[in-house]
């Protein structure tokens, strides 16, 4: 039985970034790009006013203020987006609007709360500084500046980047398709009512979410039944996904033929068991190539062993860097008691308070009470040397996702 850090060093050795495709910047959220990008053209692309107002030469109105108003002659109004119809001269302004270009000549844009229009003047009453109210042409970035790194997350500030300066479509690594196989003789499907004997394969709609949810491509490829045959066919069909997932199938049962199955395919299974809990069988190997996983049937125990080791593989086949979710020192609000021996994931509520956050071990451990799950949104985790904590220790809290950082009010 091989360790939880041992087991993702296993892992993770063994996983390389997938390969890179053109990808439309639209839908690129979430993507780690795979090339430097360079910009295009400056940004701003020349000078531009920063504000609605009058685009004045700084000479033509020294001294200006309420008591002492400067008077310009409006030559021409300007919108953002029209190109300027000449220069400025002494004792003229151009009525200008936000982003467009400043006319030759002007070297200050007085915002149009500091003027007073007449008929064909301005009253300036307010002096400015040269370059006031001036977005200057390349201030932001210049033509030829790497602009978006390769590994960089797409995130929507990197699409109004590409968008900026024109670029439709980057290489970014593909997306993992993984294939998804639920085992078992008592499964049916969620269109069925169970009949006796029989459970739902909510595995096999849990374990796609949990794939979706990592920025990957599910592939549901149904319910393998209890024999050679029937998961050697699911097994071969997987083979064309860049990721293999089992539940159920990997323990020591009497129809457990996982195990059997993936010997008579060639596959190199590197381990069966993980000292952890829930989620102790759980077999890792590669299969034509392809990582793949054998998780637990319980499902608690196949959703726990998913975010500690299938996850952080998708996020590395993806191109990530960050693989692992950020863990939280917690004051603990009740004791956790266990049986050394093992890691131990215990779900929890984790809460953050004006001082810090505290967790709370949730009622009903077992590896198959779903409603736990549902309530809970983060593990405590417990180290295999450990046989709990009392209430008030400091402990980590594994959140499961964002969502402990979400409530009602701004955190401002």
């Amino acid at each position: 039985m091989i360790s939880v850090e041992s087991a993702l060093e296993v892992i993770l050795k063994e996983i390389k970034p997938l390969g890179l495709e053109s990808v439309d910047i639209a839908s690129a959220l979430g993507r780690v790009i795979g090339e430097d990008i360079a910009a295009r053209w400056p940004n701003p692309p020349f000078d531009n006013s920063a504000m609605d107002g009058y685009a004045v030469r700084t000479i033509d109105v020294k001294g200006a203020s309420n008591e002492s108003p400067a008077k310009l002659s409006v030559i021409y109004d300007l919108p953002a987006g029209s190109v300027p119809q000449g220069p400025i001269g002494p004792a003229q302004a151009v009525r200008i609007m936000t982003g467009a270009p400043v006319p030759e000549g002007a070297d200050a844009v007085v915002m149009v709360e500091k003027t007073e229009s007449g008929d064909g003047f301005t009253l300036i009453k307010a002096e400015p500084r040269a370059g006031e109210n001036i977005r200057k042409a390349g201030e932001d970035f210049k033509a030829g500046d790497i602009v978006v790194r390769a590994g960089s997350v797409i995130r929507p500030a990197e699409v109004s980047m590409l968008a900026t300066i024109g670029v439709p479509f980057v290489m970014a690594h593909r997306r993992p398709r993984v294939a998804i196989i639920s085992t078992g003789d008592e499964l049916c499907d969620i269109s069925e009512v169970p009949p006796a004997g029989k459970i739902v394969n909510s595995n096999g709609y849990a374990l796609a979410a949990l794939v979706a949810a990592s920025g990957a491509v599910p592939i549901q490829l149904g319910i393998a039944r209890d024999t050679k045959e029937s998961l050697r066919e699911k097994l071969c069909a997987a083979l064309s996904a860049d990721c293999i997932i089992s539940s159920g199938g990997v323990s020591v049962g009497d129809y457990d033929f996982v195990k059997d199955v993936l010997k008579d395919m060639g596959s190199s299974m590197i381990f069966w068991k993980v000292a952890m809990k829930p989620g102790k069988p759980l077999a890792f190997g590669i299969i034509g190539g392809k990582p793949a996983f054998g998780l637990p049937g319980n499902p608690i125990s196949s959703m726990v062993a998913f975010e500690q080791f299938v996850r952080p593989t998708l996020l590395k086949m993806a191109g990530r860097t960050n693989l692992f979710r950020q863990s939280f020192s917690a004051t603990l609000t009740k004791d956790i008691k266990i049986k050394p021996g093992r890691m131990n994931f215990i779900r929890a509520e984790l809460k953050a308070t004006d001082t810090g956050f505290t967790v709370t071990p949730l009622d009903g451990q077992s590896s198959g009470m779903i409603l736990t799950m549902v309530r809970a949104n983060s593990f405590v985790v417990v180290p295999e040397d450990s046989n709990g904590f009392r209430s008030g220790d400091i402990v980590k809290a594994q959140p499961f996702d964002d969502t402990v950082f979400t409530g009602g009010k701004p955190s401002y």
